[in-house]
């Protein structure tokens, strides 16, 4: 398989996977369900997850779909600013949606604000990621076009939309405009993954057995610190990626990093809804954590050295190796 066949192979789950959330949120008003709120925030915190992956494999895909069939250049970079945008707002909705989550958690229920904001954005994400999915249709299915040439054509909602779509060309461009702006990036990077690593770290170290003075309680309220940090890994990360892109999209250690991420946010989710979590939730000073939550934290610790490792070794590696 390449590029554009895994972009295939992702890219409905965002469209249809935002889709339910959405439905499934607006039926929890109605039904007044709290359970059915908790699991459209779920979805939408997986759906966040998987639109990384979807977005990253449509840009690789763009080189070999030009070159094995022609496609017009127009087309696709209007596909990808969609992207970018729909990208953007489908993360800024998984983020509101893991606050929602972590309020039902504290306070049994999300705060209005949030409510709010999630069923605002989502329903925005929806018309985004439908339009992004009409763009990319457009490339390679000409009988959808409102013309049977490559000439672009909007209408009235559309060219409303394409005016906030950013150029992928000028995005690209205002990332690396400066040695400075770069580094500033990088190290907010670092920042993120520090952040994200040592408090995970610390609360998957407390659970394998080792600083048993502490109660699990106490530690896991510093997870927000740890989401903080995962979002200000996830948008580095993206602007280095469109910045930068021949300098990832053909490195074997990036799309590792990235399958690392992904098997996180699994392992993650397996974490929270086993009732792993619920097992140690109230675990005291002293007390022993079940090997079932022992064999999940590993697989956290693994996963976050992974994702340590591989980042670093991603320019010496894409030096040596590429999926060319």
């Amino acid at each position: 398989m390449n590029f554009p066949h895994w972009h295939l192979l992702l890219n409905h789950f965002p469209i249809i996977g935002t889709m339910i959330g959405f439905a499934l949120f607006v039926i929890s008003f109605i039904e007044k369900n709290r359970d059915l709120r908790r699991a459209s925030l779920i979805i939408f915190a997986a759906v966040a997850l998987l639109t990384i992956p979807t977005f990253l494999t449509g840009v690789a895909a763009q080189q070999p779909l030009q070159q094995g069939r022609n496609a017009s250049a127009a087309l696709i970079q209007r596909h990808e600013g969609s992207a970018i945008l729909s990208l953007w707002f489908m993360e800024f909705t998984g983020a509101l949606a893991l606050i929602g989550l972590w309020q039902m958690y504290r306070m049994s229920r999300p705060a209005r604000w949030n409510v709010w904001a999630v069923l605002v954005f989502s329903f925005l994400t929806i018309g985004l990621m439908a339009r992004t999915g009409n763009t990319g249709g457009e490339i390679n299915h000409s009988e959808i076009r409102d013309s049977q040439g490559t000439t672009i054509t909007e209408g009235t909602l559309g060219s409303i939309v394409h005016v906030f779509e950013p150029s992928p060309e000028k995005v690209s461009e205002a990332m690396t405009f400066s040695t400075l702006y770069w580094g500033c990036m990088m190290a907010l990077h670092f920042i993120g993954l520090a952040l994200f690593v040592a408090t995970v770290g610390v609360l998957a170290a407390r659970i394998l057995g080792f600083v048993k003075d502490l109660p699990i309680a106490a530690l896991h309220r510093l997870m927000p610190w740890a989401m903080a940090g995962l979002a200000i890994n996830i948008v580095t990360g993206m602007l280095a990626f469109i910045g930068q892109t021949p300098n990832y999209v053909y490195n074997p250690a990036f799309w590792l990093k990235m399958l690392a991420l992904m098997l996180f946010g699994f392992t993650v989710g397996v974490f929270y809804l086993s009732g792993s979590f619920k097992q140690i939730e109230h675990l005291k000073a002293g007390e022993d954590a079940p090997v079932s939550a022992k064999v999940i934290a590993a697989c956290a610790i693994f996963l976050c050295l992974a994702l340590i490792t591989l980042g670093r070794y991603i320019q010496p590696i894409g030096e040596s190796f590429s999926l060319r």
